[in-house]
Formats: structure tokens, sequence, C-alpha cells
């Protein structure tokens, strides 16, 4: 297993294009023949589509979703997996006591925004096969990771003959433990000290709209499909 960190510290980046394009720089040397590139969707895809883009690969996606604690959405409590798989953080329930029917209904809207996403988005780009295949899987970043690890574990049940996990930047620890999920592992940073939040990292951070994820997956899209 390889494990590459680039700059350990600091690093910035312009938008999720730059931030796919330093990655590809990376992977370059680990992923020799072309890969099939996972985003999640839908920061994630912008800069999946630019590793498929250097490389030569394909792009798919996968839909996980982040369990938000109340009132505060961007914080964790777990992930649902694109099945319907709940992944807790028993940690930050028990800190912050969630109830369970809180759980439930978070469970339930994140299985609906799941739903649409692949309903809307696999009309343009069907799944591509990735068992035997060199998979890699992307994000734009990630803070706490729960939404990475459902990602991962989903890949894995698909049998690919190498998992890759590509990230610009994720705190120092929680690289480290998805990283022990995939076959290899690149970050561009892995910061000890984190910012607080992916944007803290980039000059343009906008939130992604559907229209410029199915943008992305039409240009990647088999001849069949963009009909």
């Amino acid at each position: 297993m390889a494990v590459h960190v680039l700059q350990p510290d600091q690093c910035f980046f312009r938008d999720r294009r730059h931030a796919g394009q330093l990655l590809a720089a990376a992977l370059r040397t680990l992923v020799k023949e072309p890969p099939v590139v996972v985003g999640i969707p839908r920061g994630g895809l912008v800069v999946a589509a630019e590793i498929a883009r250097v490389l030569d690969g394909e792009l798919d996606f996968i839909t996980p979703r982040k369990l938000g604690a109340p009132g505060n959405p961007e914080l964790a409590i777990g992930a649902m997996t694109e099945r319907g798989h709940l992944i807790l953080n028993e940690e930050a329930l028990a800190s912050l006591h969630v109830p369970p029917d809180y759980i439930e209904r978070e469970a339930k809207r994140q299985l609906a925004e799941i739903e649409r996403r692949n309903r809307i988005y696999r009309a343009v780009l069907p799944h591509r096969a990735w068992q035997g295949r060199t998979v890699v899987v992307t994000d734009d970043g990630v803070a706490t990771g729960s939404t990475m690890r459902a990602a991962l574990e989903s890949v894995r049940q698909e049998q690919p003959a190498r998992l890759v996990l590509a990230l610009p930047v994720a705190p120092y620890d929680t690289f480290f433990d998805l990283a022990a999920l995939a076959d290899d592992a690149v970050a561009v940073c892995a910061p000890r000290v984190f910012l607080g939040g992916v944007g803290a990292y980039y000059q343009d951070f906008h939130q992604t709209s559907d229209a410029e994820v199915l943008a992305l997956l039409r240009a990647f899209a088999p001849p069949a499909s963009q009909a």
C-alpha cells in the first residue's frame, strides 16, 4: 500500500479544477492504466472530471450523503451509502445527545436526495463497471470523513482490482484513517491543524449546481447516452 501526501501542512487551490489537476499530476506515477474516476456529487465530480481528463480515464459517480447534526448540518454525525446503509459516528451522537427520531428523519431526508440525484444523473451517465478495474475515488476534500468512508465501503463491494483514494485536502488523522480503507491513497495536503472547513482551502468554493454536474457527465457519457 502506498500513501502519499504532497504538501503535509499547507495548500491552497484556485478552484476544484485546480485541485483535480494537482491530484492528477500525483496520480500519474501511481496509476499506469486508464482508471475509472468516481466523484462524490456535487463538488467532487468537478475534481473527478479533471482527473479523468488528464489520465484519459472514465468518469463515474457515487452518491453517499452526510447526516448533519441538529442545528449544524455541516457537522457530520454519520453518513448514508448509496444503498441506504447507515454509518453512524457514535462518538458524535453521544456528545451531541442526538435523539433516535432525529436520526430517522435525517436519514429519510438524505435517502430522498440520493434517489433524486441518481434519477437525474444516471439518465445522462450510466453506471460504469468497476469490478476488476482500477477505481480512483475522490471529492473536493473531507473534514470528518464520514461521507468518504461510506463511498469507499460501497465501491469496495463492487470488487475493483485496485481502490485508490485521492483527496485535495483532509485532516491528517482523518486522511490516514480513510487510507486504510483503500489500496493506495494520495492527498495534496493533510494538515495536522485543520482550518475547520474544506472551503477554507479554496479561493473559489461556490456551490456546484446540478446543471454543472450534468454538463460534466454529458462530456464523459458514451455516445448512446448523449442521444
